[in-house]
């Protein structure tokens, strides 16, 4: 069930945020299914090898509540200025409130402006369709159910040919 919507400020990533960010990523896939539990992992090598295209949290009055991910990806077209969104976190608390949603909102637009043509990403084929996200056979990523590797174009041609994440993420 879907609780109020809380008045956040969404933000980039400064120093000195890497710890909440590692705890909150580490609480929202804690009960996912879906997670190996890698994901605060994964955020920490983006950071340390400078993939973190954009890093957002979303904050309430007391403190961050959401945090948000873009890297670059590699196209087998050699298509250029496509990123990869993931990993989104809320605390579990405040799941379904809007949070991540206006986090996700706030990357597409950041990305539009800074000239990216596209993004990819693996989630949910109910959720991430809201924001544009769509399959497209003609893009595929090898290791994952192809109905849950989803893409927006933002601008020009939709590229062909396997994506390939940042090396953080293996």
């Amino acid at each position: 069930m879907r609780g109020p919507e809380i008045a956040i400020t969404i933000r980039p990533e400064t120093s000195g945020d890497e710890a909440t960010i590692h705890a909150l990523t580490t609480a929202a896939f804690n009960p996912m299914p879906f997670s190996d539990g890698s994901e605060p992992d994964l955020i920490d090598r983006l950071r340390a090898d400078g993939d973190l295209t954009l890093s957002f949290v979303a904050e309430d009055a007391e403190r961050i509540v959401g945090h948000i991910a873009f890297s670059p990806v590699t196209i087998a077209d050699g298509a250029r200025d496509w990123y990869g969104l993931g990993p989104v976190s809320v605390w579990p608390e405040l799941q379904q409130r809007g949070i991540g949603g206006a986090l996700i909102k706030r990357g597409i637009a950041d990305l539009r402006a800074m000239g990216a043509k596209g993004i990819v990403l693996l989630g949910s084929n109910v959720y991430y369709p809201r924001f544009g996200f769509v399959h497209e056979p003609q893009i595929k990523y090898l290791g994952a159910p192809p109905e849950f590797f989803q893409s927006l174009l933002l601008d020009g041609e939709l590229p062909r040919g396997e994506v390939r994440f940042a090396p953080a993420f293996g």
